[in-house]
């Protein structure tokens, strides 16, 4: 009997999930497994905690619809919280499992717990958390643009993007396996007053992820108009906001992709829907940067070694992160945040540039908090982007800052938006 482990991270579905199939493939059972790694949920470097309530809740909420997932396929979640490497080893020891079959995923602290599993015992990488694959790039991770522009139309030219990969017909496990269900108590659960005032009611797991997908292509069509729309600050379909269940693997991009393609095949492309596969490839771009330059995404030079160092006031800090710096713009998006786990795109740029250039506070301090806040946190996107605003990544002009007026003149005009979340 040969048994393998499938260890599930930011992949949460049984569809286009390529470990799991490689994992079916080559042996009798596996055993999916889930391990939440207390690092990185602890204190930041800064101080406060890595996981807020919103992420936990998303999380946990994913984590139960996946176990559903796989009991309608005859298995089972396990859920752990641990350092990956022990947990592991302990469950291969405890089942007679061989390998262990997993996502390869490209940030610092992914990469350091692969490398600690492999230590301990055989494991096999299989990408699933980009639309391309490294391997179809028309040139190596090395030789990767350090310009957007020039990675979107070198692999616009030629790079494919392949098929999706069917969900199983079933998945054997083994019996005793199934008689254990998923024990939320081992995991830090979120529990948090979600404000009335949120643009959608986000729900982790596929269930939902599969329910925003057919709103906001077939139920809506909202796509059709999403270049014009997506600077939107109030209402649920001014963006798709897919983003927490692409960060949580609920869906696969390429999944997203093909859905976009079919809608084109319908009702015809435009702008809009190619700006959607635009913003896919905007989040392949940092999953490959993090890959290529690996620690110095979290460095506070950025990837290009800047000398720029920001001061680390808490006081300000804690304005910034209250709502509570004076610019009412500003306050009213951090407010957002604070209730809810969520910011539109817009927001996100327009305080990254307050709390760099406008306050001069380390952008780390930022991106850290945004770790904790947001439900749709993806440390190669959230890190990539703030470096980008912060002047020490991608950004070719280096030093982007957003006038906050300005910003609110043009994106909220009539106050709406300040006065929503500016209201106690």
């Amino acid at each position: 009997m040969s048994r393998a482990i499938i260890w599930f991270r930011n992949d949460l579905r049984l569809a286009d999930n390529p470990a799991l199939i490689a994992a079916l493939a080559a042996h009798d059972e596996v055993l999916p497994v889930y391990v939440l790694d207390p690092r990185q949920h602890g204190p930041s470097p800064f101080g406060f905690e890595r996981s807020g309530p919103h992420r936990r809740k998303f999380l946990h909420e994913g984590l139960a619809d996946l176990d559903e997932q796989l009991l309608a396929k005859g298995s089972a979640l396990h859920a752990f919280a641990g350092q990956p490497a022990d947990v592991l080893r302990r469950v291969a020891r405890m089942w007679d499992a061989s390998f262990v079959y997993t996502q390869g995923l490209n940030a610092r602290e992914e990469v350091l717990q692969e490398l600690e599993v492999s230590r301990e015992l055989p494991l096999l990488l299989h990408g699933a958390s980009t639309m391309l694959l490294p391997g179809d790039l028309p040139f190596g991770l090395r030789e990767l643009p350090e310009v957007f522009t020039d990675f979107r139309k070198a692999v616009e030219k030629g790079s494919p993007v392949r098929d999706t990969l069917p969900e199983p017909v079933s998945i054997p496990t083994p019996r005793e396996w199934r008689t254990r269900p998923l024990t939320v108590e081992e995991l830090p659960i979120g529990k948090p007053r979600i404000d009335r005032r949120v643009v959608l009611d986000f729900q982790g797991g596929r269930a939902a992820a599969l329910a925003r997908l057919r709103h906001y292509l077939w139920d809506t069509r909202a796509i059709a108009f999403y270049k014009e729309t997506r600077n939107g600050l109030i209402g649920a379909d001014y963006s798709s906001k897919l983003s927490p269940w692409l960060a949580s693997g609920a869906l696969s991009p390429r999944e997203v992709f093909h859905e976009v393609k079919r809608f084109e095949s319908i009702h015809g492309g435009n702008e809009s829907t190619y700006w959607m596969i635009f913003e896919l490839l905007w989040r392949d771009y940092f999953q490959f940067i993090a890959a290529k330059h690996k620690s110095a995404l979290f460095a506070a030079g950025g990837i290009r070694g800047s000398a720029l160092r920001g001061k680390k006031e808490v006081e300000l800090f804690e304005r910034w992160i209250n709502g509570r710096t004076g610019q009412p713009f500003i306050d009213a998006n951090m407010r957002e945040l604070a209730g809810t786990g969520w910011m539109s795109n817009r927001g996100r740029q327009c305080v990254a540039s307050f709390l760099a250039h406008d306050l001069g506070l380390d952008w780390r301090m930022g991106a850290w908090w945004f770790e904790r806040k947001l439900i749709d946190y993806d440390p190669c996107s959230n890190w990539g982007n703030w470096q980008y605003v912060a002047g020490v990544g991608n950004d070719p002009r280096q030093g982007r800052r957003f006038d906050p007026e300005r910003q609110a003149n043009t994106y909220d005009s009539d106050g709406a938006f300040t006065r929503l979340w500016n209201a106690d």
